[in-house]
């Protein structure tokens, strides 16, 4: 799973681990064909001039990774809409300014009367084991009952979900909004199971108390097993009715789905409740605020797992909750993470949304690393939103210094892994050839993206960029023809 900046020696390596040897590899590749440098040009545009791709536009930057020299150039200082490569950058700044061992800390303040106060900031790793954690660790401190449970959710201020993102985006659980107390990256479990053909597909809750809060709107079925497989899962905005519609072949194994939840702050004090009160602490009411007064008594603590790993489950699984908290952090953590302000003794002030900060603070990160400031333009983290505009040269170039920084094996270790990993696992498994790549994908409707690094067997170490925009296409068609350029590379040797 994990993968380091590969060497020639370490290629080797690998090689004789996979059972080929170099000599092996290089037969192979001489086979398939050679490709000279001066003649990559036209081959990759034979594969972007396709007639289908004739209302498409492609942004394509190929260099090697040890110099800006360029071995193929498309448009490669246009804007286009990334999709998830966003999360390049995004990722990047977070490792810059914050560094691969930070953490996220949410703590539970004693109060007056008999009241316990959260205050969360944004951990987006937040599940089962933590809150239980929280509960045992109140349990020990000698809490025997609660009279209110108040949950601080200022940490980050600003809407939890961007405006520009789409009607549909904010319903699915990709979509979740980002708020101070995360659980369950905000997000509501289902499993959807064939039946017999012609039947809905049967609806179950992850978290079987569920069933009694939400409405299932099921236009689902089960389908002949000759038949397309496609599920479509969404939320109504004002009553709890999830939307169910798409098909299963019968027999076909079940699928998970994922809504946004209504009320992530609500959502995380509820669950938090029903822990505390299977420790033997019950919970007479909970709610959500933030001007609170004198909160200096820590009782209890959990830590996030280290930015490493944060920017991994970003990148290796197009995480996009993650991606939006490590924004908020950028524009909320200096030089050490502060107590958010309501929890200093001070009044609470208006301020400003903290993912707008976090987008100024990602360009200031990026340009002291020597990306181009103008090569881009940013809306999100995540890369949901169609705003975002980036060029395939700021992302080569982030790639690059990257690689060169004190963070580039984590951040290379952090992408998916052509036929292993993340978001790459089932692209390039089956070809003649190893293709040993590491590179962050990226989907919309209409867009397909693809950069990242590909150790060339018979070449160097290559780093680039690949963009499609504006295409009517299918999803699977856009990675196909992107996957037939890293091909291309893949054979490239010195001559």
């Amino acid at each position: 799973m994990y993968n380091l900046k590969i060497t020639g020696i370490a290629v080797s390596l690998l090689m004789l681990v996979l059972g080929r040897t170099p000599a092996v590899v290089a037969q192979t590749a001489a086979v398939a064909g050679d490709i000279c440098p001066g003649e990559l040009g036209a081959q990759v545009d034979a594969i972007a001039n396709r007639p289908e791709f004739s209302r498409s536009r492609w942004g394509i930057l190929i260099q090697p990774l040890s110099s800006t020299a360029t071995l193929y150039s498309r448009d490669a200082q246009k804007y286009f809409i990334p999709a998830s490569n966003v999360k390049l950058l995004t990722t990047a700044a977070a490792l810059q300014k914050l560094g691969a061992d930070f953490r996220i800390k949410t703590s539970v303040y004693s109060g007056e009367n008999g009241s316990l106060y959260v205050a969360g900031r944004g951990d987006p790793s937040i599940a089962e084991a933590q809150l239980k954690s929280l509960a045992q660790q109140l349990k020990q401190r000698g809490i025997s009952q609660v009279n209110e449970l108040i949950g601080d959710d200022s940490y980050f201020q600003g809407s939890g979900v961007n405006p520009n993102w789409e009607w549909e985006d904010a319903q699915a659980g990709y979509g979740a909004p980002i708020n101070s107390l995360i659980f369950n990256q905000n997000a509501i479990e289902l499993l959807l199971s064939p039946q017999a053909i012609g039947q809905p597909l049967k609806v179950t809750f992850a978290e079987p108390k569920l069933a009694n809060q939400w409405q299932i709107l099921n236009n689902s079925v089960t389908v002949a097993p000759n038949e397309s497989e496609f599920i479509e899962v969404g939320r109504e905005f004002d009553r709890p009715a999830i939307r169910v519609s798409g098909q299963l072949k019968v027999g076909a194994e079940s699928e998970p789905a994922y809504v946004a939840v209504v009320n992530p702050a609500n959502n995380f004090l509820q669950h938090f409740q029903h822990f505390l009160a299977a420790e033997g602490i019950p919970v007479k009411q909970t709610l959500v605020a933030s001007a609170f007064r004198n909160l200096d008594r820590e009782l209890a603590t959990v830590e996030s797992p280290v930015m490493a790993e944060l920017v991994k489950e970003t990148n290796r699984e197009s995480n996009n909750l993650y991606a939006e908290v490590l924004l908020r952090l950028l524009g909320k953590v200096t030089d050490k993470m502060p107590l958010p302000q309501t929890l200093t003794g001070k009044m609470p002030v208006p301020q400003e949304d903290t993912g707008e900060i976090g987008l100024k603070e990602l360009k200031t990160v990026l340009t002291q690393l020597g990306v181009n400031p103008n090569s881009y333009i940013l809306a999100d983290g995540s890369g949901l939103s169609r705003h975002n505009l980036i060029s395939p040269e700021a992302l080569v170039q982030t790639l690059r210094l990257m690689a060169n920084s004190p963070a580039a094996s984590i951040y290379r270790q952090s992408l998916p892994i052509a036929g292993e990993s993340g978001t790459l696992k089932n692209r390039l498994n089956n070809t003649p050839n190893r293709v040993i790549l590491q590179a962050k994908t990226g989907t919309l409707s209409g867009v397909s993206a693809l950069s990242g690094y590909i150790e060339v067997p018979n070449y160097e170490p290559l780093v680039f960029s690949i963009i499609v925009n504006q295409s009517d296409l299918s999803a699977a068609k856009m990675r196909s023809a992107t996957d037939e350029i890293v091909l291309l590379l893949n054979r490239l040797r010195r001559c």
